[in-house]
């Protein structure tokens, strides 16, 4: 299952890559927030871990303003590898050589075209084994 959660900074963002997800017809179920209300990322980024961590095919987008926050508190998690990624290079690069499990947007400055790209690459591309597995195992 794909999971979403995001602060206020965030909501914009998410509601379009919704609309994205919906289009490509993929499941996912969004943890919130549901408004660009003011609230704490801290609270929607542990839903998210804790919610990823439930089963190994599970991922997760975050998205709040800068993803700096949100990466950090999902970063906390054992087994929770998120990565913040700026651009598709970056999360095509997470994902081949950190086989991350969350992918953190900044929503303050991402533009929608490129974070659906970044999301259809976090998706879609498989973890590189070799050096890059024997790397990920000297982490844990």
């Amino acid at each position: 299952m794909l999971f979403l959660a995001n602060d206020h900074a965030g909501f914009e963002l998410k509601t379009k890559i919704i609309k994205y997800l919906k289009k490509q017809k993929i499941d996912f179920q969004d943890l919130g927030a549901f408004s660009n209300e003011r609230t704490d990322y801290p609270k929607f980024a542990k839903l998210l871990a804790e919610k990823v961590l439930q089963d190994e095919s599970n991922k997760g987008i975050l998205i709040c303003g800068t993803g700096i926050g949100m990466s950090i508190v999902a970063n906390r998690f054992p087994k929770i590898k998120a990565g913040l990624c700026k651009n598709c290079k970056t999360a095509r690069l997470a994902r081949q050589h950190n086989d991350i499990n969350v992918l953190v947007l900044a929503g303050r400055s991402t533009c929608a075209i490129k974070a659906k790209r970044m999301v259809k690459i976090f998706l879609n591309t498989p973890a590189l084994e070799g050096r890059y597995a024997e790397r990920r195992k000297q982490i844990d």
